[in-house]
């Protein structure tokens, strides 16, 4: 079997004989019963994929689809003048790169549609190019614009700047935005030579005016029909990947039902819509098949830019965002304010909707799988501690199998440890008025979340009809019940396990159940006292 890692043109995977999940007859319904389009995923998702299956369909290539299911569905297999724009290779943080990419695109139409020398600007030399060819064709034109907003992103919260004509300096993200407006407002002029419009990225641009100047596109990217427009399916992973399976089951000695449930907790768990159809990375799942290893290749690939400068000086921290119930406003429109990162975490694709309250129209947003979990931690862990990543990555190892055999003195010893070996001054964000709890809450929280990616299941501070328990983390022989204080003792954190009934959903499990005690001291910034009962 031949995966298309990497490969995001569809004729190419169809000629070559790469393994391909059949969504045209979402194609085929998207294409017919709309006409302007916008679809959010994350990055590496297949959005280049689909612009590229949508090209081939408008070329008139029927040969391509045969077998699939649109070749059932379609008749006629007309050809259109189809226009493609993909902004993801521009270096965009230069001035002027924009501008020439633009240029390049409309001079190319030109020299093939023709070009009136009236056209000056490039709204109107986009426009005389969509007339002309609808003219010269008999069809109406067709536009994909691939990652429309990466012009954007590339220089958001950067400060990069560009002079204006009258030497005025300005931001160049201010100048992208406008002029991208201006380009895009070529879909309402143009309107009756458009036959269809698809724009790709992975922010939604809605509130700071880039879809201002034309008719705001259909957004499918929360929509229960087009959910499994990109990423693969539970029922197309047992499908179109029965023959991988048994042979990453075979590595890891594990039956294929064990192997599947492995590769959900890994790969799977975002949902676009209310109907919650668990998706899979694509990315990750066909270079797990096609490395017969289970690894983290989404994340490996590069945490985008504009998140991290975002987080570095954003006052929210991520355990304040996560496992908590949102308006769909509040984190599917972003709006250009670098102190709420919620919507671009979530639209980056590392938090993902994980349950519909539908009396409300509330979601419940968290991580979608391990690979991501861990990844996204392990990137924010070693910018909040200043460890080198791999003092990070063997401490949490270390502690992981303490935790596993039981060994809770050599845990708290090396949590102690490490915990007295952050710099004082690891998170420059936090004032002194903030350093002693709420720094004792993010240490803790990003500590045990780590160490949770490895068990079998972890709650921070999970509410139970008790209370709230500040953390739990299950393993195959253990259930470890924690309870923090500051600058308190570790007896009245233990006397608060049993007085909540924290452990009292786990009276007949067979696993043994530790209720541990922590207290934090404020002044030394580390373990100061603990206590545990069994």
């Amino acid at each position: 079997m031949k995966y298309p890692i990497g490969i995001q043109s569809f004729d190419q995977i169809r000629e070559d004989g790469f393994v391909y999940v059949d969504k045209t007859d979402l194609v085929y319904s998207l294409i017919t019963t709309g006409k302007v389009y916008f679809l959010s995923r994350p990055r590496r998702f297949g959005k280049s994929l689909l612009v590229s299956t949508l090209a081939c369909y408008f070329q008139g290539r029927k040969e391509l689809f045969d077998g699939l299911a649109i070749a059932d569905l379609e008749q006629d297999w007309l050809t259109y003048p189809v226009f493609r724009i993909d902004f993801n290779g521009g270096p965009y943080t230069q001035p002027g790169i924009l501008e020439a990419t633009l240029e390049s695109y409309i001079a190319n139409w030109e020299v093939e549609y023709g070009k009136n020398p009236l056209d000056t600007t490039i709204t109107d030399r986009f426009k005389g190019v969509l007339r002309r060819a609808c003219e010269q064709t008999g069809r109406r034109a067709v536009v994909l614009v691939d990652e429309y907003d990466k012009p954007i992103l590339d220089v958001l919260d950067t400060g990069a700047s560009i002079l204006n004509s009258v030497g005025e300096k300005r931001l160049l993200e201010d100048h992208h935005r406008e002029l991208l407006a201006a380009f895009y407002s070529t879909f309402k002029g143009a309107d009756e030579y458009l036959k269809f419009v698809l724009l790709t990225g992975v922010t939604k641009f809605s509130q700071v005016s880039v879809f201002s100047g034309f008719n705001q596109p259909m957004d499918i990217s929360m929509s229960e029909q087009y959910e499994a427009l990109c990423g693969i399916t539970q029922e197309e992973l047992e499908t179109y990947f029965a023959e991988p399976l048994p042979r990453l089951a075979a590595k890891y000695k594990c039956t294929i039902e064990e192997m599947k449930s492995w590769l959900k907790r890994q790969y799977d768990g975002y949902h676009f819509s209310t109907n919650m159809a668990d998706i899979y990375n694509p990315f990750s799942i066909l270079n797990a098949f096609q490395m017969n290893v289970i690894r983290d290749y989404w994340f490996a690939t590069g945490t985008p830019s504009y998140l991290i400068r975002l987080l570095q000086h954003s006052r929210e921290h991520i355990n304040e965002l996560v496992g908590k119930y949102y308006e769909p406003a509040l984190f599917i429109d972003y709006k250009a304010d670098v102190e709420r990162p919620l919507p671009m975490i979530y639209q980056s694709g590392y938090l993902t909707i994980k349950e519909y309250n539908m009396r409300m129209g509330t979601y419940l947003l968290d991580f979608p799988n391990n690979e991501v979990r861990k990844g996204f931690l392990s990137l924010l862990s070693t910018s909040y501690f200043k460890p080198k990543s791999k003092e990070m990555s063997s401490w949490i190892t270390e502690a992981v199998m303490d935790l596993d055999r039981g060994d809770t003195d050599s845990f708290r010893r090396s949590l102690t440890a490490f915990l007295a070996s952050i710099p004082y001054d690891a998170h420059g964000s936090l004032k002194d008025i903030d350093i002693t709890e709420k720094h004792f809450q993010y240490t803790f929280y990003l500590l045990l979340r780590l160490i949770g990616v490895y068990s079998l299941a972890i709650h921070c501070e999970d509410r139970q009809s008790y209370g709230r328990v500040d953390c739990t983390i299950e393993l195959e022989d253990y259930v470890y019940i924690f309870e923090f204080k500051l600058d308190g003792t570790a007896r009245e954190a233990l006397d608060q396990i049993e007085k909540m009934g924290y452990a009292q959903p786990y009276v007949a499990d067979k696993r043994k159940v530790i209720r541990i005690g922590v207290n934090f001291s404020s002044v030394t910034r580390t373990i100061e006292d603990w206590e545990e009962n069994s």
